[in-house]
Formats: C-alpha cells, sequence, structure tokens
C-alpha cells in the first residue's frame, strides 16, 4: 500500500537563499536549531556578516516558533524589522541574518493525534507521531521580566539594544539549561521555565536539590544581567525582576520519545506572572508564593524575605508573599554552601 506523500507545506522549514541557489532545511526532530558562520551551528551560514553564533529559532509550547537573535553584531531581521526581543514567526515571514535571507513556513494549523482512531501498524508510526499527555503535577515556575525596557527602547541605540539583549536570552537560556530546565514561554521581554518535581501520587514534597536549582539559576540570571552592564555602554543600569510560585498544574508532554517537550498551564502559572508584577508595587525584586516558601530548604532560618499581602490582579483575595532584594537571595545561597 502506498504511503502519501508530505510536501514542503505540510511541514515546517525554512527556505535558504543563496547567490546562486534556495536551500529547503525542515524544522523537524529538534525543538532548536543555531544559526551562524560557525560550522558547530546547527545551520550554518557562509556569510562573513553573519556572527559566529548569530540566532535561534526554537519551538516554545506545542508549535510556536520563535526567532532569537544571539547578541549577533549586525543583527537579526523579521520584516524588515529588527529584533530584539523574541519575536514570534508566523507563516511567510522574511529573515535577515547579515546578508543572508530565508523565508520560514509552517503549516497554517498543527493538529494532536487522533486519540480516538484505531492504532497504525507500521514501525515506524511511534517514531513519526506525536505525541500529547496532559497530567497533573506539583511543579515551581520562574519568571524573570527586563525592566524598564520600553524606557531602555526609547533611550539607547537600535543596535547596541539588540546586541544587548540577544545576549541576555541566550545566557539566560544557557542557565536555565543548566540548571535542568527550559525555556516554556517568551512573553515580550520576560521569559518563563519550569523546574517538574517528580514526586509521588498525592505527595506534596519537593526535593531539597529540585528548590535549589530554581534558587541557583535565578541568581545566575541576576548576576549575568549586572555583567552585562559593564560589557555595555547601558544608559542606566539592566535590572531584572522575578517571580517564584510552586504548585500543583496539569502539565502537557509533547514531541516523540527522543525529543520531549513541556508545557504548563493553570493558576499555578498565571499566579507567578502576578508575583512578578508585584515586586514592582513592593519596590523589591523577587517575590516568591506561600507554598514555595514552604518548600525552600530552612526557609524560616536562612531565607530573609518578609512576608507581604499582596493584591494580586485577577485575585479577589490578598494573597501571601515572601518578598526580597536579589543580595538577600545570594545571602540565602551563601549561607546554604557554607554549611
Amino acid at each position: 500500500m502506498s504511503q502519501p506523500v508530505t510536501t514542503w507545506d505540510e511541514k515546517p522549514h525554512i527556505v535558504l537563499h543563496r547567490s546562486d541557489d534556495t536551500m529547503q532545511i525542515p524544522l523537524v526532530n529538534a525543538y532548536s536549531w543555531t544559526l551562524g558562520r560557525g560550522s558547530e551551528n546547527d545551520i550554518p551560514l557562509s556569510d562573513k556578516c553573519a556572527s559566529r553564533n548569530h540566532a535561534m529559532i526554537q519551538i516554545v509550547g506545542e508549535s510556536s516558533y520563535f526567532l532569537i537573535d544571539l547578541g549577533s553584531r549586525n543583527g537579526s531581521f523579521v520584516n524588515g524589522k529588527r529584533v530584539t526581543i523574541p519575536v514570534s514567526l508566523k507563516k511567510g515571514d522574511r529573515i535577515i541574518l547579515g546578508e543572508t535571507e530565508l523565508e520560514f513556513y509552517c503549516p497554517e494549523t498543527i493538529t494532536s493525534p487522533d486519540t480516538n482512531a484505531r492504532p497504525n501498524n507500521d514501525e515506524n508510526t511511534d517514531a513519526a507521531a506525536t505525541a500529547m499527555l496532559h497530567k497533573r503535577q506539583l511543579i515551581t515556575v520562574l519568571v524573570v521580566d527586563i525592566r524598564d525596557f520600553t524606557k531602555l527602547t526609547r533611550q539607547m541605540d537600535e543596535q547596541i539594544l539588540s546586541e544587548a539583549i540577544g545576549t541576555w536570552f541566550r545566557r539566560a537560556g544557557e542557565i536555565i539549561d543548566r540548571y535542568g530546565s527550559w525555556v516554556d514561554k517568551y512573553i515580550g521581554d520576560a521569559v518563563m521555565t519550569v523546574w517538574i518535581h517528580n514526586a509521588g501520587i498525592g505527595s506534596e514534597t519537593v526535593a531539597t536539590q529540585d528548590m535549589l536549582k530554581v534558587y541557583r539559576a535565578l541568581h545566575e540570571l541576576y548576576k549575568m544581567s549586572n555583567q552585562l552592564n559593564q560589557q555595555f555602554e547601558l544608559p542606566f543600569l539592566l535590572r531584572v525582576g522575578a517571580g517564584i510560585n510552586t504548585g500543583y498544574a496539569m502539565v502537557g508532554q509533547m514531541g516523540t520519545s527522543e525529543h520531549p517537550d513541556y508545557t504548563a498551564l493553570g493558576d499555578t502559572v498565571n499566579a507567578a506572572f502576578r508575583l512578578e508584577s508585584s515586586t514592582k508595587q513592593l519596590g523589591l525584586d523577587v517575590a516568591i508564593g506561600s507554598m514555595t516558601y514552604r518548600h525552600t530548604p530552612y526557609a524560616a532560618l536562612l531565607l530573609p524575605l518578609k512576608q507581604y499581602f499582596v493584591k494580586l490582579k485577577g485575585y479577589t483575595s490578598p494573597t501571601i508573599t515572601y518578598a526580597g532584594t536579589f543580595n538577600e537571595l545570594g545571602t540565602y545561597i551563601q549561607k546554604l554552601d557554607a554549611d
């Protein structure tokens, strides 16, 4: 029995325009692709005007593709507009990296497989199919936001801004990956990342090392942001704020067994964003939810954050949060390391 033929229009890909021809490159079997002059990139560019590590295309969630500039010298452009924060790609978008021109294509809709359909006995079906499994799991959500980004865009040269912010997003991704998580969402100048806690059924415990990974990742993000202040000539200090929340959420597992990916939905996620926003009201750097505080090792003894009652948008009653500065968070980590 003949197999259906998959056309280029039916799978995500980019068209790379070169001086003498064009090349179609599929965006499959992975969740990110780096582009640049260096041979180590997933998509190497023969372009003297492209940076060694120029940009990255990344899938976020189930089927959203983002272009992220990695702090390139000559910038990345989508439909003629320079990329500063990660930009969501749409079918037909034209991308310029250095002197290289690309076009992005993807299906209009990407649907989940029909769970009521009969199983296909072909040997290759399992490897090719995309599986979706929703499961209620205990998670910790970290949201980190670049402060006063709009003010930065008004006061900075576009090229320097693009290079500085692109560098921030690249290094943020590296730090988050190093501490065992991934970027779940880009929302403007903010990133959201999730740690899934492998607690047993009915258990509400979080391993000490799991929670410490969250705090260590956040403190490294803060230190990295400070380093950019020394690397780039900025009109004022680049600052970040953060919200951390722990709780149960519906976690969706997507992709093949070789390339799993996850996303989380629910009130735990929403509250993490609201907690980050509350730090602006409080004039502080980081706010954590009460459940996060309960799971924080030696919180009452070593974590120098104060308790506040804050009014979170969309919530009828005041919410308990524990908030403070990044320096106080650093003190907590130092005390734990000393022990």
